[in-house]
């Protein structure tokens, strides 16, 4: 399976979210780089695209790599195309834009789901239509594009176990009766395997990445060429840029990074391309 989705942010998106990240304001901005305020608030609304001197001038102050932060606003740069494992499905969580993932065991007959946003319809009857039992449902986060289907899909699915971090679970109410309330380095007996959860707040205080064989759901910590926003109540900006880099960073090039908007990549990809590393 090949998922065609273009890039999650824009350049203006990713200096946004650097501007709120790094506290600077765009009068500050203006005066570092000697662009006017006027284009810097184009930049940031998308209507206007800079020029490579003006995206690598806009990056130094924010903390930015100037080279990947210019490729992504002059578009050259998006990660390669791959084909999915043979395990793994996906879904558009309508009427979402996020990403909803199966990972489903055809010899083991167990499956589980990672984010179940938007209408369960698709969930349950592709679960039902496999010869498996849906194992785990898999929060990543508690934001309601990643988690307004959770109840639908227990109903369908009672003997389902739900993971989600100790710090989001409160959250999600009654949906999250019965679930696993995980944290950092947790693992989960899976198949033959296992899947571990990591624990990379930022984006929300419980934020967290599944890992499973050679993957990582990174839900909405790290997007292809971007990072998640900031709405943590204890962790912020750094504890992201810090997680993704000591945790996400630290596993094989080859791994390949499932967000929850935009088109997959790789660790390897990241690392050479995200202009917040």
């Amino acid at each position: 399976m090949r998922i065609a989705i273009e890039l999650e942010d824009t350049f203006g998106d990713i200096v946004r979210k650097a501007s709120r990240g790094t506290n600077t304001a765009v009068e500050a901005l203006a005066k570092r780089t000697g662009i006017a305020r006027e284009r810097l608030d184009a930049f940031a609304a998308d209507v206007q695209r800079p020029t490579e001197d003006e995206a690598r001038a806009v990056a130094k102050p924010l903390g930015l790599d100037p080279g990947k932060l210019a490729d992504i606003a002059l578009a050259r740069w998006k990660p390669v195309a791959r084909d999915l494992d043979r395990h793994l499905g996906h879904q558009i969580n309508a009427p979402h834009p996020s990403n909803g993932y199966f990972v489903i065991l055809d010899e083991q007959r167990v499956a589980a789901f990672v984010d179940p946003g938007g209408r369960a319809e698709n969930i349950v009857a592709t679960i039902r239509n496999s010869p498996v039992a849906l194992r785990y449902i898999l929060i990543t986060h508690k934001h309601r594009d990643h988690v307004d289907a959770l109840g639908d899909v227990r109903r369908a699915f009672p003997d389902a176990t739900v993971v989600v971090h100790r710090l989001d679970s409160p959250a999600l109410g009654a949906a999250a009766r019965g679930a696993i309330t995980a944290d950092d380095g947790d693992t989960f007996p899976f198949g033959d395997g296992e899947l571990r959860l990591l624990h990379t707040p930022g984006h929300t205080d419980g934020s967290c990445c599944f890992v499973y064989a050679g993957n990582i759901f990174t839900g909405d910590t790290l997007f292809a060429g971007s990072v998640g926003g900031l709405f943590g109540e204890r962790f912020g900006y750094q504890d992201l840029l810090r997680g993704t880099s000591t945790k996400i960073f630290s596993m094989p090039d080859d791994t390949v990074v499932l967000p929850g908007h935009g088109p997959p990549s790789t660790v390897g990809e990241e690392r050479a391309h995200n202009p917040f590393f």
